[in-house]
């Protein structure tokens, strides 16, 4: 019986073999932080854990059957130092788990830039986070490194002893970005912006992948993360740049449809407005930006001027992609967006001088605009009825004040 035991038992031990500990030893700051947290929480909670088992044993064996002589009181029902033990021990434990968990919510909170490099070593001040921008794909990674003007798929690397910033979001369902190693994880969501701040001790090759579930390729959404020195980092950087390949918003397109098990590629050039049309969901030719969307609420709606402009708002991933232009809309359009702050500047110039015409003029001086937006808000009803419609991409009426950054 005792071989069959640890016959048994064999298949745990191997199972239990392969056990990861990288949560509890990992090479980044943070996340060491967040692993004495875990450590300090269990400890206090084994406080109370331990010994209502150990008295679980006692009482099954005191009061077995074949002990005569222990001692039974069936009318016994309260007993103050018992009760003091039993309450005031929880309660202590609480009040340091509820004090740990409050500074480690503020001082692990991970939109809060990192002061320190390790315990011991402050951030210096001369010292320039490494801005990432992390996209996450169906079922893949898509880094972009703006100020080294490169991209990956599936490939990270970083520094060691560099803060790192990552700013994340996702082109169609949440995910969740977690490299165990260096930081706790956090959500990628379509349309939005998350933060993370972090930082890595020790060169390594370690593991990041997605925590969420998110469909068929979740399971081989793994990418490769890279610790490196300066120089090490520097030689990776000048490799991707040896590439022939452009990340444009034509190749992203292609990348974002869904796929397994992807390869790294690297990027050697960027398109530089490629993350501000990801974030605001209009990388399609023809898609109205959220940030264009919200400058026409801001301003009040276009009533019922802007029906026309309703089709591009719709944010379905893959309906209607590959079909004629006219998914987006009619070929009239009555609204269109300032491209840059100095088209804006002019454009309000321009206004200021045909204010008292009470009436819409298109900026003749301005060059050909792109994209959609509204008109200014002194604009009747009935001026806009009365306006020509105007073909996509032409002249039309400005927003006051709206500065948003070249849209396709």
């Amino acid at each position: 019986m005792r071989r069959l035991r640890l016959l048994l038992l064999a298949p745990v031990m191997a199972l239990l073999s392969a056990c990861d500990l990288v949560v509890l030893k990992p090479a980044g700051d943070v996340a060491a932080q967040q692993g004495d947290l875990l450590m300090i929480s269990t400890l206090l909670m084994l406080i109370i854990i331990l010994p209502v088992m150990a008295l679980i044993v006692f009482f099954a064996w005191k009061y077995r059957a074949s002990n005569k002589d222990a001692e039974y009181q069936p009318d016994w029902d309260h007993s103050t130092s018992l009760e003091l033990v039993i309450w005031a021990a929880p309660l202590l434990i609480i009040i340091c788990l509820g004090a740990l968990t409050w500074a480690g919510t503020h001082l692990l909170d991970p939109y809060r830039p990192i002061d320190r490099i390790k315990p011991g070593q402050a951030v210096a001040e001369n010292v320039e986070p490494l801005q990432v921008n992390v996209v996450a794909l169906d079922w893949k990674w898509m880094f972009i490194y703006p100020q080294y003007g490169v991209a990956t798929v599936n490939e990270l690397a970083a520094p060691v002893d560099r803060p790192i910033r990552f700013h994340i979001t996702s082109s169609s369902v949440m995910n969740s970005f977690y490299i165990p190693a260096l930081a706790g994880q956090i959500y990628a969501m379509p349309g939005m912006e998350t933060k993370l701040h972090a930082v890595i001790n020790r060169a390594g090759e370690y593991e990041g992948f997605s925590a969420n579930y998110s469909g068929d390729g979740f399971s081989h959404m793994r990418f490769a993360f890279h610790g490196l020195d300066q120089a090490g980092f520097d030689r990776w950087i000048a490799g991707v740049r040896q590439g022939n390949q452009t990340l444009d918003r034509d190749r992203y397109l292609e990348l974002e449809k869904p796929s397994e098990k992807v390869p790294a590629v690297h990027f050697s050039s960027v398109d530089g407005m490629l993350w501000d049309a990801i974030l605001n969901m209009c990388v399609e030719p023809g898609k109205m930006c959220m940030g264009e969307m919200m400058a026409i609420d801001k301003q009040g709606g276009m009533t019922m001027a802007s029906v026309r402009n309703t089709m591009p708002l719709v944010y379905d991933k893959y309906a209607g992609r590959g079909k004629s232009p006219a998914y987006f809309g009619s070929n009239d359009s009555y609204v269109m967006t300032i491209c840059t702050p100095l088209q804006a500047e002019a454009a309000a110039a321009d206004r200021v001088r045909r204010a008292a015409l009470d009436t819409v003029v298109a900026p003749s001086s301005l060059d050909r605009l792109t994209g959609q937006g509204l008109s200014p808000k002194r604009a009747s009803l009935a001026s806009l009825a009365a306006l020509t419609p105007v073909a996509p991409g032409a002249f039309a009426a400005a927003p006051t004040g709206v500065r948003s950054a070249p849209n396709a």
